[in-house]
């Protein structure tokens, strides 16, 4: 089979030929037929955590089919030759353990793999996956649709239902690209009024589409002010890269109000004084296992939630990738199998 794979840190990106792998007991074999291109694979590609196993195969957002199953299968597992799955990070977090229950997976007690980290992921036409990272793709949800629900999308889902809100709740997105054009779609469907911050009057027709009842354009004037005009938001999920614009929106938290940092900044300055009198609180949410992954394929697939997506066939996976990572992907990028 025909993979693209990274020999070591900040490498280019490779075409090989390897052997298609052969699953392990607990584990199925799944055919790729998408494959999103995350910003995170980039941890891969430039060696940012430890313990990468190089060369390795990166892609964590994977939609396919299962083509075989190792044996002896762990009890209870129900996964069969035929089955449409998804694999994203959690490649073998059990999910129950008490650092999966406390949201510490890269801790958990049986965990033995990390998709696209530690073991190959789906830039690739097969992988193997350990049965506890495979989730159930709904049959009204085609493999390219639910490739980028795999990370982005259970990663605003999650944040959304853990962040202390309920329908009715004013609740906003801050920042409308690969997460946040998500989140909106996610929140306005969960029952929330849901605001959209961008930054641009332009972006305001897309935050509406949506389903955003309000859009704050955050180069017209101070986001908090803005929010606070409309009662306080009960949780903000922070979509953006820059700590400096998630700053610029913890004035609009309301009393019990949360901000769910999702986007990665290197530190955050929280007004501790405004916290403590509004009993306020600043959460990071990662992703989540294979059960939030289905919970999450399950409520888009009702629901009508999707991803915007450019879709690159598998030969331009490099180029993907630099698309993606230069920001310009609208929204999501996707590889398509051959």
């Amino acid at each position: 089979m025909r993979v693209v794979q990274v020999v070591r840190p900040k490498a280019d990106f490779e075409f090989v030929e390897r052997p298609v792998p052969e699953p392990a007991a607990g584990q199925v074999r799944v055919r790729v037929e998408a494959c999103g291109v995350c910003h995170s694979d980039s941890v891969a590609k430039e060696g940012l955590f430890p313990n990468i196993r190089y060369p390795i195969v990166p892609g964590h957002e994977v939609a396919g089919v299962i083509d075989a199953v190792g044996s002896p299968s762990p009890a209870g597992a129900t996964f069969a030759v035929g089955q449409r799955v998804g694999v994203g990070w959690n490649g073998g977090y059990c999910g129950h353990c008490r650092n999966c229950r406390r949201g510490n997976f890269f801790a958990c007690e049986t965990a033995t793999a990390v998709t696209g980290l530690t073991y190959d992921g789906g830039y690739a036409a097969y992988m193997v996956a350990d049965v506890s990272a495979v989730a159930r793709i709904p049959d009204a949800l085609s493999a390219v649709e639910a490739a980028p629900l795999m990370c982005a999308g259970v990663t605003t889902f999650n944040a959304l239902r853990h962040s202390g809100a309920g329908p009715g709740d004013l609740v906003a997105v801050h920042g409308i690209g690969g997460l946040g054009h998500l989140a909106v779609q996610f929140a306005a469907k969960m029952g929330f009024e849901t605001v959209a911050i961008a930054r641009g009057a332009d972006k305001e027709p897309l935050a509406r589409k949506l389903g955003a009842a309000h859009y704050i354009d955050a180069q017209a004037g101070e986001p908090a002010a803005a929010l606070k005009r409309l009662g306080g938001a009960r949780a903000v999920v922070a979509t953006v890269t820059s700590a400096e614009a998630m700053q610029s929106v913890m004035g609009g938290l309301g009393t019990n109000g949360t901000l769910m940092v999702i986007g990665a900044v290197q530190s955050l300055a929280v007004p501790s004084m405004q916290m403590l009198l509004a009993c306020q609180a600043v959460k990071g949410w990662y992703s989540g296992v294979a059960a939030d992954s289905e919970d999450t394929l399950r409520f888009a697939a009702l629901t009508g939630v999707r991803s915007m997506n450019e879709v690159y066939p598998f030969a331009e996976a490099p180029a993907a990738y630099e698309r993606m990572m230069s920001g310009k992907a609208r929204f999501r990028a996707v590889l398509k199998m051959d």
